[in-house]
């Protein structure tokens, strides 16, 4: 069960905090009634994506905490996401999406996976989605979210068909874009009021939901704040390297070429960071000297990060892997249960409500 106020918790003559706590949830519902509705949950709070992360056991961790959680195909080949899903379904009777990386060579197959599973929800990532992914996903029945760092973006998204948005601002770990969450929020919530809008980058804390939720956000997607949940199996080294850091640790790898969207990355600075560098120049002297085309570099791109954030997430090489992590990483402090987190994030977002009608009364 979530989080919850029970009446038989207060003493008696208390009856004005039990109505406070009363109004308390029900205020938050009515905010985040719709994003609810959409992923078919109790809690509106998207796990971020995270390859070799998010996978079977933190993602039905989170949808069975009441959140919404989230397979990271990556990399992963048709067969490998097929025994992820199935694997999945046998932890969890709770809805959870799976993100698919636009630019995977197998993605029309990975679609075709998820479709005879039966997903209710696909999140396309990476890129602009092609118009044969969005008609299949469509046909299916699926619901599908994309990713939209900016307002003309989100603009066209909703006119190709798109059933919801992730809005993930400059603070978020891994693949960024360049506008910070908050003005991305201020950019386009008031703007787009046709499909659901979630939030991310730099999220950590229940009262920084609830004040998008008031901005009009159907809810949320955390990433980094979920790393240290027990049931992710991340490697210890990983793990303790996130609750170390401090929030400036985290932070972008460098873009050399603006050819290759895919390739500034949030992580903690290490030794992996400055390998990077040297491996995009070989890549972009390749894309020049025509040895490699530009899709095919961005791929390299795309595959180093996975390559380097393996060595992190599993063998636990936090000096030379990539140990992507938000700006949000100075929040996390400790290892704690999936859904001890969430509930943490929702009486948080009520003690400010709490709070704030109190300082109304008095």
């Amino acid at each position: 069960m979530l989080a919850c106020f029970d009446k038989e918790d207060y003493a008696e003559g208390n009856n004005l905090i039990w109505k406070s706590n009363m109004q308390a949830h029900s205020y938050l519902n009515s905010l985040w009634q719709r994003g609810k509705d959409f992923l078919g949950v109790e809690v509106p709070i998207l796990a971020g994506a995270m390859t070799w992360v998010s996978e079977r056991h933190l993602v039905s961790a989170i949808s069975n905490a009441g959140g919404f959680g989230v397979i990271a195909c990556g990399a992963m080949e048709p067969h490998h996401l097929d025994l992820e899903i199935t694997e999945t379904k046998k932890l969890t009777n709770r809805p959870f999406g799976v993100n698919l990386i636009t630019l995977h060579p197998a993605l029309p197959e990975l679609i075709e996976v998820c479709i005879r599973h039966h997903v209710s929800h696909i999140i396309l990532a990476g890129g602009l989605p092609n118009a044969e992914s969005i008609k299949a996903v469509k046909n299916a029945g699926i619901k599908m979210i994309c990713f939209a760092p900016a307002l003309a973006l989100a603009k066209r998204l909703i006119r190709m068909g798109v059933d919801a948005l992730v809005i993930e601002g400059h603070e978020a770990g891994g693949h960024i874009g360049p506008v910070t969450t908050s003005v991305l929020a201020q950019e386009i919530i008031p703007v787009l009021k046709e499909v659901p809008i979630f939030v991310a980058g730099g999220i950590g804390r229940g009262e920084a939901i609830l004040s998008y939720l008031e901005m009009g956000a159907s809810g949320c997607q955390l990433g980094t704040r979920f790393v240290c949940a027990s049931e992710c199996r991340a490697h210890p080294n990983f793990k303790q390297a996130f609750i170390r850091a401090s929030s400036r640790e985290a932070t972008i790898s460098p873009q050399l070429d603006p050819r290759f969207p895919v390739i500034p990355v949030r992580a903690l600075e290490n030794e992996g960071t400055k390998e990077f560098i040297e491996f995009q120049r070989q890549i972009i002297d390749q894309v020049n000297a025509g040895e490699v085309d530009l899709k095919e570099g961005q791929l390299k791109i795309e595959k180093y990060w996975a390559g380097a954030l393996r060595r992190a997430v599993i063998d636990g090489d936090i000096e030379t892997g990539s140990v992507m992590a938000g700006q949000s990483v100075g929040l996390v402090n400790k290892e704690q249960p999936a859904k001890e987190i969430v509930e943490e994030l929702m009486t948080q977002a009520l003690t400010a409500i709490e709070m704030r009608e109190k300082i109304k009364i008095g």
